[in-house]
């Protein structure tokens, strides 16, 4: 064999061995990254256990931590504070003025500063300082008439607030007497207030855990001194049905062990025990003018009788206490279910998970006298409702909307009423929730003062609820806001939604547009006139221009005689008519929302150029413009801004007011514009222009 053939045989030997050891190495590398997926997934199966393992753990803890908290329900319940009278009674101590960045002068030119430009040529020199000068001239100008509108605007806004307090100390001293009349109705003993009375005391309650109810009826004896009531208790879902939690890596399922019957039923009777205890500690720590001596106190579930089928109220116990026999305990140590029973001579249901009855001795009903029930029965009235009873409805709304809510100390409220807490973490946190308790419209100056303590407290939202409604101004200053509006029908709607109840009065009543709140409407012999708002109409430009309005179905007038315009000064019914001009306004439009046409759900307003007197202008210098909302005596109520003009066009759309579901007016802005001058613009309206 040839020295060729020895080296090409070599080569190849040795391109063998090469490939050889590189299979080798693929393999080994391939068996360790086995080994270490294999690894990897026995540690991801370990972890996963361990955190299935965990959540079990912790569910076992809340479900052992809800158990120890109802044990505790009646020692936590005593260290709440009473109720007293004086939470009742709402602050003198208003927000002070605060004109914000109004408080701050223009500050004017300095003449220093304004130095001749260098400049070639000859008078170059004199030319820079006459331009200097009449640049220094012209901003001393432009701030002189900022500075002149800031104190106008400062003394306007000086004004409304000056009105606002007027407003707000004649209705918080109003409501402060109605307070002090309610105590000496309950110094004599007056069965109405004194139901009212410790009714509120029970809803006002922090004493109660999150979830428990409040539904009640209750009647007082001034006899025999003796409160009458029927109150409803938790129901046996309130103690948990597993005992505990168990990982199962085998089904890779959460496993719960069931409490045992007995020792369920033992604990919901310990439940239903303290329930009664409490809310008799919570009536007797409130009377602090010694109305009571005796309460009896019957205590139901709202849930279906067994021997019917139907939904009733079930009565699982029954006490009649003692005022000096009470007075001894001392509730903190006692065994619940033994005191109830042995201590105060009560009946406690043998079996409630069963629901098996006790017969109460004694039910509201039974004096003979007006009862009053909270919760059940026909809906409460809103606009009767005791205050503190009302706000907690609000928070009860929240609680049932899946919130945390608590209702704020009166004394110390920084003018929030409810707090609430959503827990969703996308949507969700703080609430300030304000409460008015109105029959007429709510101002914007409300709207206003919730957003500042929105922003004051650093919450995420704020809800105004009311049992009137908002006008236009207010809706417009809450859009883009972190704030919810929310009417009296919304209201109602709500809480039936909710399984909830509540009223207004004897049914919907119209809510006026706008108008300075008033809590008592004297009654009249004749129909009064209605509630009429003036919108001033404001803008930039020496251009002549006409104002109008379209009283409209959608996008369609009522009639050619709902166009208010300057050859048709008002609508047949005289809801909508043009008036003279104030004096700071340019024109002015008189509208009474709450009078216009039942089909009637939009108002429309425009401007266009006056052709006689500028043929050939358009609505480019159209700028600045605003609506200025006023009420029928005259009070600013807010600014509706509107978009300003554009070139070529002779028409605009400045917005329309829209009548919501509830019956309130929402303003929103227009914008659109029109070549075609007022013609174009009121033919898309339906309106026949011959």
């Amino acid at each position: 064999m040839s020295s060729s053939s020895n080296r090409s045989m070599g080569a190849w030997a040795e391109a063998e061995r090469q490939r050889q050891r590189q299979l080798e190495a693929h393999q080994r590398q391939q068996r360790a990254a086995e080994r270490e997926l294999a690894r990897s997934h026995r540690e991801q199966q370990v972890a996963y256990r361990q955190r299935r393992d965990a959540e079990a753990i912790r569910l076992t803890g809340e479900l052992e931590a809800r158990v120890e908290a109802l044990g505790r329900l009646l020692a936590t319940g005593c260290r709440a504070p009473a109720f007293r009278t004086t939470a009742l009674l709402r602050s003198e101590q208003l927000e002070p003025f605060n004109p914000g960045r109004l408080a701050v002068p223009v500050p004017m030119p300095n003449p220093g500063a304004y130095h001749p430009e260098p400049g070639w040529g000859f008078g170059s020199g004199r030319r820079a300082q006459e331009e200097a000068r009449a640049r220094y001239e012209r901003d001393l100008s432009a701030a002189r008439t900022a500075e002149e509108r800031r104190q106008q605007q400062l003394t306007a806004y000086g004004r409304q607030y000056d009105e606002w307090r007027r407003a707000q100390l004649t209705e918080i001293r109003r409501h402060n007497a109605g307070i002090a009349e309610h105590v000496a109705g309950l110094r004599r003993g007056d069965p109405e207030t004194v139901v009212e009375y410790f009714s509120a005391a029970l809803y006002a309650s922090t004493a109660w855990p999150e979830g428990f109810p409040r539904q009640l009826a209750c009647a007082y004896d001034p006899a025999a001194r003796r409160l009458v009531l029927n109150w409803e208790l938790p129901g046996y879902d309130v103690v948990p049905a597993a005992r505990y939690v168990r990982y199962l890596p085998s089904v890779d399922q959460d496993k719960e062990t069931a409490r045992p019957v007995g020792q369920r039923r033992s604990l919901y009777r310990d439940v239903l025990a303290q329930s009664v205890l409490l809310a008799l500690r919570e009536l007797f720590a409130a009377d602090e003018f010694g109305t009571l001596d005796s309460v009896t106190l019957n205590g139901f579930v709202d849930d279906h009788d067994p021997s019917t089928g139907l939904r009733a109220q079930l009565f699982l116990a029954t006490v009649a206490a003692d005022r000096q026999v009470f007075d001894r305990l001392n509730l903190v140590q006692v065994s619940a279910v033994d005191c109830l029973v042995d201590g105060l001579g009560g009946k406690l249901s043998a079996r409630p998970d069963q629901r098996t009855v006790v017969r109460p001795g004694t039910v509201p009903g039974d004096l003979g006298r007006g009862t009053v029930s909270h919760g059940g029965g026909e809906d409460p009235d809103l606009f009767e409702m005791d205050p503190v009873a009302f706000e907690a409805l609000v928070a009860e709304l929240f609680r049932a909307r899946g919130m945390q809510a608590v209702m704020t100390q009166r004394s110390n409220d920084g003018g929030v009423d409810v707090e609430a807490l959503d827990p969703d973490p996308i949507s969700g946190g703080t609430i300030i929730v304000q409460v008015k308790r109105y029959r007429h419209t709510v101002p914007p100056t409300a709207v206003r003062d919730l957003f500042g303590t929105v922003q004051g407290a650093g919450a995420n939202k704020g809800v105004l609820v009311t049992t009137s409604g908002f006008g236009p101004g207010s809706y417009t200053f809450a859009n883009g806001k972190p704030l919810t509006l929310i009417s009296g029908a919304e209201l109602v709607d709500l809480l039936g939604r909710h399984g909830l109840r509540g009223r207004l009065g004897g049914g919907p009543a119209p809510v006026p547009a706008q108008r300075t709140p008033t809590l008592v409407t004297p009654a009249a012999a004749t129909v009064p006139e209605p509630e009429y708002n003036l919108l001033g109409m404001n803008w930039a430009g020496g251009v002549a221009l006409d104002v109008c309005a379209l009283v409209c179905q959608g996008n369609r007038a009522l009639s050619d005689d709902h166009f208010v315009f300057f050859n048709n000064a008002r609508t047949p019914d005289g809801t909508v008519q043009a008036v003279a001009r104030p004096a700071r306004d340019k024109a002015a439009v008189r509208v009474a929302f709450d009078a216009l046409p039942a089909r009637a759900d939009r108002l429309v307003l425009a401007v266009s150029i006056d052709p006689e007197v500028n043929p050939d202008a358009d609505l480019a210098g159209f700028t600045d413009s605003f609506i200025r909302l006023s009420d029928g005596s005259g009070v600013e109520l807010d600014r509706l801004e509107v978009s300003d003009g554009r070139p070529g066009e002779t028409a605009l759309i400045l917005g329309s007011f829209r009548r919501r579901g509830s019956g309130d007016w929402e303003f929103v802005i227009g914008g659109k514009g029109y070549e075609g001058g007022l013609e174009a613009l009121v033919r898309e309206y339906g309106i026949d222009v011959g």
